[in-house]
């Protein structure tokens, strides 16, 4: 066991798929169970419990099709689920890992944290690792997919409502920290600034580093007493060292990199909530993303360099 305090972990499951259009990220959360996952969690001293994959809910009301936004009745489904199962399960303890799944689970996962920070008196801190800002509205998008749209949807942007109607919680988009953009897209680049989001491309993370943005961001954090975010999508990484992913864009993060944003936010004690979205077994290269993602997730609870296992020859 490495030199941490130990947690309650929990997994979840979020096979969210109606998100985006090329299937496979439902596979994502057994192809971490398969990883291991938990058993490098529970290495490092963790209680860890598999909750299962969650289930899209039923809706108590009609969701209208909107702008070019497609499953937009589906994506509020499983938003209403995921909302829900991460309140519960943060109010009793534990400290969520909710696997994807495409990206639009972020519209529900940190709804439902927000609502627990709320009940908290404290604010929530989001850093949004990806190669998108994930900040288009329904009118905004020219894709129509919603994994294109969490961030303006759970901060609660006008003309990104989900139900139709703001989410209770919305979070401060002040919060939102953004690391390791490379797309974005034209009216969304708009929006982004609008609304003061914090983004950093990968000029801002050559000339500055990681190290430094990430201190920056758990300086902002801490001194707020606020929860704690972390959304990794798997594009966020190079695909030359995480293929499995279906939206790639070359110039993202490298393997020591990634790790060094986990320890770092590992060491600050303040993470308190996970997404680890879109993991694409179907496009993966024998495994070798889902391993990344388990080992990335091991750094970020405490796993150090001298603690890793030795590579098999």
């Amino acid at each position: 066991m490495q030199e941490s305090q130990t947690r309650k972990i929990a997994i979840l499951g979020a096979p969210v798929d109606s998100g985006a259009s090329l299937r496979g990220c439902q596979m994502g959360p057994d192809a971490m169970r398969i990883a291991g996952m938990g058993e490098a969690l529970q290495e490092l001293g963790h209680e860890v419990r598999d909750f299962g994959n969650a289930e899209p809910a039923p809706l108590a009301r009609e969701v209208p099709e909107r702008g070019r936004a497609r499953n937009i009745a589906m994506t509020a489904a499983w938003t209403e689920s995921l909302m829900d199962h991460a309140t519960q399960i943060a109010n009793a303890g534990w400290t969520p890992i909710f696997v994807g799944g495409d990206h639009s689970l972020a519209i529900g996962t940190v709804a439902g944290i927000a609502r627990h920070a709320a009940m908290q008196g404290r604010e929530l801190f989001v850093l949004w690792l990806d190669a998108h800002a994930d900040f288009n509205t329904l009118e905004s998008s020219e894709s129509g997919h919603t994994h294109g749209m969490p961030v303006a949807m759970f901060c609660g942007i006008d003309g990104a409502e989900v139900y139709g109607a703001p989410l209770a919680d919305p979070v401060n988009p002040r919060n939102v920290t953004m690391m390791g953009i490379r797309s974005v897209d034209e009216a969304e680049h708009d929006l982004v600034l609008d609304n003061n989001i914090d983004i950093h491309d990968m000029r801002a993370v050559d000339e500055i580093g990681f190290a430094g943005l990430t201190r920056a961001f758990i300086d902002r954090v801490r001194a707020a007493n606020g929860l704690l975010h972390v959304s990794l999508d798997v594009d966020f990484l190079d695909p030359d060292v995480a293929p499995g992913v279906g939206t790639t864009v070359p110039g993202g993060a490298t393997v020591r990199e990634a790790h060094l944003i986990m320890e770092l936010l590992h060491d600050s004690g303040l993470v308190t909530s996970v997404d680890l979205a879109e993991i694409n077994p179907y496009l993966d290269d024998r495994g070798k993303t889902a391993r990344l993602m388990r080992d990335l997730t091991a750094s970020l609870f405490g796993r150090r360099v001298m603690g890793r296992p030795p590579r098999r020859r």
